[in-house]
């Protein structure tokens, strides 16, 4: 976990540093753009240079402003703590991943050759889920076959748990980016008929601003849903792929303690 919140601190820096980055340069070039502009000529009518000098980050920076930074953040910070959750599950699920047919080949040596001590020196060595539910079978297996499936299914169910923790919060960020969207939406509206109904007068310049803070904040939050959409899809299509190779991989074990002789009961 370590190695976790620090390569999320090490992302927060680079994004920081980044950011300042993008600040100086803009400010370089509005500076260079008020110099120019008073010894050069200036561009003449549908030139393209400036919009072609904007970069990315500016131009993200200008719609975060237009889209009315109140809900702009709000969805913002959807994004960042469902990429922070993805990033977490994603890592913590590829290091869940056992190779189970080599640990059920080293468990079985093991048995072989150093009893059930050393199968479970096997097991304390090797991370993951599945190891942990192999420790705990060897661990019952003096008691008898029926109490090693009890055991493997019980702590199964809590390895389980643990695989899909934080998915719960993943999906309220997933439902609720495009729901603050949509109330961007709306109050861009609101805010569209107030400017009419104070104008008295039905203009495009008078509710444009209205409407460009809708469709700004609309999709924004449509974009952050469909990115965290794709991230839980792949979270879940993973913990189901390690929970199918934890009980075939428990199935096996029984299997191999009964080939074994290993249990009292059978």
């Amino acid at each position: 976990m370590r190695s976790v919140f620090a390569l999320f601190a090490l992302f927060g820096l680079l994004s920081f540093s980044a950011a300042n980055s993008a600040d100086a340069a803009e400010d370089v070039a509005r500076n260079g753009n008020h110099f120019n502009s008073t010894l050069l000529p200036a561009t003449p009518p549908g030139g393209t240079a400036e919009a072609a000098e904007k970069s990315g980050t500016q131009i993200i920076k200008e719609k975060f402003i237009e889209g009315d930074p109140r809900f702009m953040s709000l969805v913002l910070i959807c994004l960042i703590l469902g990429l922070a959750i993805s990033i977490e599950r994603i890592i913590y699920l590829n290091m869940a991943t056992t190779n189970t047919d080599k640990l059920l080949n080293s468990i079985e040596g093991a048995l072989a050759s150093g009893g059930m001590e050393e199968a479970k020196n096997v097991c304390r060595n090797t991370r993951g889920p599945v190891a942990s539910i192999f420790y705990q079978g060897l661990e019952r297996s003096p008691e008898g076959l029926e109490m090693v499936e009890k055991s493997v299914e019980g702590y199964g169910g809590i390895q389980m748990a643990l695989l899909e923790r934080g998915l719960s919060w993943l999906q309220l960020f997933i439902a609720l980016a495009p729901m603050l969207g949509f109330l961007g939406t709306v109050i861009g509206m609101i805010g569209a008929f107030d400017a009419i109904a104070e104008a008295n007068n039905i203009s495009p310049t008078i509710v444009a601003g209205g409407i460009k803070v809708a469709l700004i904040t609309t999709v924004s939050g449509l974009i952050v849903a469909i990115l965290l959409q794709i991230a839980y899809n792949y979270i879940v299509s993973k913990v189901d792929a390690i929970v199918t190779d934890m009980e075939d991989a428990s199935i096996k074990l029984i299997d191999l303690l009964s080939a074994h002789h290993l249990t009292k009961k059978q």
